[in-house]
C-alpha cells in the first residue's frame, strides 16, 4: 500500500521563504484548501486543480496550520484532552485537503512540472513537521495530558490517542536539546529531498527504457500480452513495434514466456537495473547519503541504529526479533529453492538446451515445470481471469464479510477519465466512497496501492472515508476484456484488502483510524484478503470465460489449489532476501555504505541462491528509499503473514468456512474496524483468542515446521 502521512495526520512541509510568501500573496483564494463540496459528504474537485497552485497552496495551509499550532500551544488554560489532543486532531484540515490531492498528482499523474514542485515541497513539508514537533510549550502540553491519561476520566480510546501522540512526538525528538532539534530538523530536510530524487530517478528508468520488438522476436509469447504490446507501441508511435515497459506487470510476463533466452535475459538486466546505470538517474551515491543521515537520525534520538528506531514502535519490537523470523523462514525456504531449481534443469536437460538455469530463465521453466507436475499452464486460467469480472468479485465478497454494497457513480470529478468512482454503501446507508485507477500512464508509480484521500472520522460530526485503489493495467483493444494473471488478481485482492481496512473504520479520531496502525500490522487485513480469490464462491461466480461466459472448470480449480505451494520457495526467497538486506544495511550503522559492494555480501552471506535476484536491489527499492514508509520495516509482510496463516485456518476451521458469519463479525469487530484504537498484538488476542505462532506460516508454504527451542 502507499503509505503518506500529512502531518499529525499529513506529509511534511520547510519554513516559508520570503518568496514562497509573495507567491502565496499572488491570488487570494486556492480552490486546494477549500472544503470539500458536493455529495458523499464532499468530494476532492480535480477540475479546479491547477499544477501551479500547488505550491502557494500549501504555503499559505502552512501559514494556517502555523497559527492553529501556535494558538494550542500558547494556551493558558490547564492542558486538556479537549484542548490540546482534540484540538491538534482538528488542526490543519486545509493542510491535509491540499496535502491529499498533491500526493494524489504526485503518485498519479507526475508531469515533469510536477516533480520540480514535489521537489521543491518535499523539504517544505519536511520543515514544518519538524517544527510543529520541536514546538516545546506544545510537547509540554502534550505530554501533562499523557501523564495523566489513566486518572483523567478519559474512555479507552481517548487514553489510546492521548498515548500516541505523544508516543510520535517522543519519537521524533520533541523532547531534544535546541541543538540537537537543529541537527534532526537539517537531517529531516535533507532526507526529504534525497527520497523524492530517489523515486523520481526510479520512475525515470521505468519511464525512459523499454523493450521494443520486431513481430520475428514474439516467440512464445501468448495473443493477449502480443496485443497488450502492440497498445504499448502505438501509444509510443512506434507502429509495427511490440513495447514491453520497464514495469513489473509487463516484464514478469515477458520473463515467464518468451522462449527466446537472449531477449529474457536483455529484459531481465533492463529491469533489474533500474536506478544502477551509472548515469543521471544513478541511485547508489543518494542510498549513501540516506543511510549515513539515518544512522545520525537514529543516534540523535537515542537508538543504536535506525533499524531499533523504526522496530521499537512496531509489534516486532526489536530487530533481532525480526531477524530470527525471517532466518527461521530463510533456510527452509532457500532449501525449496535447490529443488525448485533442480526439477527446471531437468526439464532444460531434457530438451537439449545445454544451460545452466540463471535468473532470467527462472520463470521460464517455472512454468514449464507447473505444467509437467500439475498438468496446468498459467495461459489456460488466464481467459477466466477479466479484470472487470475479478473487481466484482472483490466487491462480492466484501458483500458477504462485511455487509458493503458498491455502485458505480458518474459525475464525481476524477483525476484521469478512466478513473471509476462506487459509492459504497452497508443498510442502504453511505459509508465510503471508492476510486479505481487501473491503468498505467505516464507519471504513474509503478506497481499496485491503496491510498487515502480523507480519513474516517465522528469526534465532531461523521465523516466517511475516501480510499482509492491504483493498479497499472494497459488497456485492451475496445470491446476486449483487460485479462490479468493469477498473482494479478491476488495483487487486487491484496490491495482492496486496504481499502477494505480505510472503508470499515469506525473510530472516534482520524489519528487512530482505518490504516493509521503499526507498519508490521497494515499488511495483515490486506494478505488476510487474498484469501477469499481462491475460495469456490468467487471462483464459480466471477473466474468466467471471456469468450465463452462459461465459469472456470472445477478440474481447473482443483489444479490451482493444488499449486497453493508450487514455487513458494523462489516466491519466499525473492522476498525475504530484500527484506534481511534491508535490516542489514540499516543494521550497519554509520559505516559507510556501497550500496552495489553491500548488496553482494550480505547476498553471500546467507547463502542466497545464484539463480534467484532478490525482489528489489538496492537501487531501486523505492519501499525503504523513496520514503521512510517500509524503512527496516520490508520485513512487514512477512511478520503479517505468520498472523494470516494462522488467520486463515481459523477461517478454514469455522462452521461457514471464509465466509462464517460469527467469524466475519468478529474480524470486523476486533480488527478491520478497530484501527490503531486498541494495540495491534491485543486486537489480534482478541479475535483469535491467542498469539500467532509460525507453524501456521510454515503449514501453508509447504515448509517444514520449525525445529522447537
Amino acid at each position: 500500500m502507499q503509505r503518506r502521512t500529512f502531518l499529525l495526520a499529513s506529509a511534511a512541509l520547510t519554513a516559508i521563504s520570503a518568496m514562497g510568501l509573495m507567491q502565496a500573496a499572488v491570488r487570494k483564494h486556492f480552490p486546494l484548501l477549500d472544503p470539500w463540496k458536493g455529495p458523499y459528504g464532499g468530494v476532492p474537485d480535480f477540475r479546479a486543480v491547477r499544477i501551479g497552485d500547488f505550491k502557494p497552496a500549501l504555503m499559505r495551509a502552512i501559514g494556517m496550520n502555523r497559527a492553529e499550532i501556535a494558538r494550542i500551544a500558547a494556551n493558558k488554560a490547564k492542558p486538556t484532552f479537549a484542548n490540546t489532543i482534540v484540538a491538534l486532531e482538528d488542526a490543519g484540515r486545509p493542510l491535509n485537503r491540499a496535502g491529499s490531492i498533491f500526493s494524489i498528482y504526485t503518485s498519479t499523474m507526475n508531469s515533469k512540472q510536477m516533480q520540480s514542485i514535489q521537489k521543491e515541497m518535499t523539504p517544505v513539508l519536511a520543515a514544518f513537521n519538524d517544527e510543529v514537533v520541536q514546538n516545546e510549550a506544545l510537547f509540554r502540553r502534550i505530554k501533562t495530558v499523557y501523564d495523566a491519561r489513566e486518572s483523567s476520566g478519559l474512555t479507552p480510546e481517548q487514553q489510546r490517542l492521548a498515548w500516541v501522540v505523544y508516543r510520535r512526538f517522543a519519537r521524533q525528538g520533541a523532547a531534544l536539546a535546541p541543538s540537537d532539534k537543529a541537527k534532526l530538523a537539517a537531517i529531516n530536510q535533507e532526507l526529504a529531498g534525497l527520497y523524492t530524487a530517489f523515486s523520481q530517478n526510479e520512475l525515470a528508468d521505468e519511464e525512459d527504457h523499454w523493450l521494443a520488438l520486431d513481430k520475428t522476436e514474439l516467440d512464445g509469447l501468448p495473443d493477449w500480452l502480443v496485443s497488450a504490446a502492440e497498445t504499448a507501441a502505438k501509444e509510443k508511435k512506434l507502429d509495427g513495434k511490440y513495447v514491453f515497459a520497464n514495469t513489473r506487470s509487463a516484464m514478469e510476463p515477458f520473463l515467464t514466456y518468451s522462449t527466446r533466452r537472449d531477449l529474457r535475459e536483455k529484459a531481465f538486466g533492463m529491469w533489474t537495473s533500474r536506478g544502477d546505470n551509472n548515469d543521471a538517474h544513478d541511485n547508489n551515491a543518494i542510498i549513501t547519503k540516506i543511510l549515513g543521515l539515518r544512522a545520525e537520525k537514529a543516534k540523535l534520538l537515542g537508538y543504536p541504529t535506525f533499524a531499533h528506531w523504526v522496530t521499537d514502535y512496531q509489534m516486532a519490537k526489536t530487530p533481532e526479533n525480526v531477524m530470527d523470523l525471517l532466518e527461521k523462514v530463510w533456510a527452509p525456504a532457500v532449501a525449496r529453492v535447490a529443488e525448485e531449481v533442480a526439477d527446471m534443469q531437468k526439464i532444460a536437460d531434457a530438451e537439449g538446451a545445454g544451460i545452466r538455469i540463471a535468473p532470467w530463465d527462472y520463470r521460464f521453466y517455472a512454468e514449464k515445470v507447473r505444467k509437467a507436475k500439475y498438468d496446468l499452464d498459467e495461459s489456460a486460467i488466464k481467459p477466466y481471469l477479466q479484470f472487470d469480472k475479478i473487481r466484482e468479485g472483490m466487491f462480492w465478497a466484501a458483500g458477504q464479510l462485511y455487509g458493503l454494497e458498491f455502485k458505480e457513480v458518474h459525475g464525481v470529478p476524477v483525476v484521469k477519465k478512466d478513473v471509476r468512482v462506487f459509492d459504497v454503501r452497508r443498510n442502504a446507508k453511505h459509508v465510503a466512497l471508492y476510486y479505481l485507477d487501473p491503468y498505467a500512464r505516464a507519471g504513474k508509480n509503478s506497481g499496485a496501492w491503496m491510498s487515502e484521500y480523507r480519513t474516517q472520522e465522528r469526534f465532531k460530526h461523521n465523516v466517511a472515508p475516501v480510499v482509492s485503489n491504483n493498479c497499472n493495467f494497459v488497456p485492451a483493444e475496445a470491446g476486449k476484456p483487460i485479462l490479468i494473471s493469477w498473482d494479478d488478481a491476488s495483487t487486487m485482492f491484496h490491495e482492496f484488502g486496504h481499502a477494505l481496512h480505510g472503508m470499515n473504520s469506525n473510530v472516534t479520531y482520524p489519528t487512530l483510524a482505518g490504516t493509521n496502525v503499526v507498519t508490521d500490522f497494515v499488511e495483515f487485513p490486506s494478505q488476510l484478503n487474498e484469501h477469499w480469490l481462491p475460495t469456490n464462491e468467487v471462483l464459480s461466480r466471477f473466474a468466467l470465460h471471456a469468450e465463452t461466459g462459461e465459469p472456470i472448470p472445477a478440474g481447473l480449480v482443483a489444479k490451482i489449489k493444488q499449486t497453493k505451494t508450487f514455487n513458494q520457495g523462489f516466491i519466499t526467497v525473492e522476498y525475504l532476501a530484500s527484506a534481511i538486506v534491508d535490516m542489514k544495511v540499516h543494521l550497519a550503522g554509520a559505516t559507510p555504505i556501497d550500496a552495489r559492494a553491500f548488496e553482494k555480501q550480505a547476498l553471500a552471506e546467507i547463502g542466497m541462491p545464484q539463480e534467484i535476484v532478490m525482489r528489489h536491489r538496492l537501487p531501486h527499492f523505492g519501499h525503504i528509499f523513496a520514503d521512510e514508509g517500509y524503512a527496516s520495516g520490508y520485513y512487514d509482510y512477512i511478520w503479517a503473514d505468520v498472523l494470516v496463516a494462522d488467520a486463515a485456518e481459523a477461517f478454514e476451521a469455522a462452521p461457514g468456512g471464509f465466509y462464517d458469519k460469527a467469524l466475519a463479525k468478529k474480524l470486523y469487530g476486533e480488527i478491520i474496524s478497530r484501527g490503531n484504537s486498541v494495540d495491534a498484538a491485543e486486537a489480534y488476542r482478541r479475535f483469535r483468542g491467542r498469539d500467532a505462532t509460525v507453524d501456521a506460516l510454515m503449514r501453508d508454504r509447504g515448509f517444514p515446521a520449525p525445529a522447537k527451542a
